[in-house]
């Protein structure tokens, strides 16, 4: 079966969602892991690829894009309800 997140960087612990995916179905990686989604991610958001502490660093592109609001699952949607950005 074809993946349908794709890590975009090997730093990055998120993921791009290319499909929508539902809560429960599996998330098949461009790196050939799997994990379950606890969420539904909606197509072009970023999934959690492993635990992410409250306040630890969240990675895409290789680089700190924001940090976590709070505790955030493998397999759980990443947005602004749970990821505070980067001030410019």
């Amino acid at each position: 079966m074809a993946h349908n997140v794709m890590l975009i960087n090997r730093k990055d612990n998120v993921g791009v969602a290319l499909f929508d995916i539902g809560k429960g179905e599996k998330i098949l990686l461009s790196t050939g892991a799997e994990l379950d989604a606890v969420q539904d991610i909606p197509y072009s958001h970023k999934v959690a690829l492993r635990e992410i502490r409250t306040g630890e660093p969240v990675f895409k592109y290789g680089e700190i894009i924001g940090h976590a609001r709070s505790d955030i699952g493998p397999g759980a949607w990443v947005h602004t309800h749970n990821l505070q950005t980067l001030e410019l």
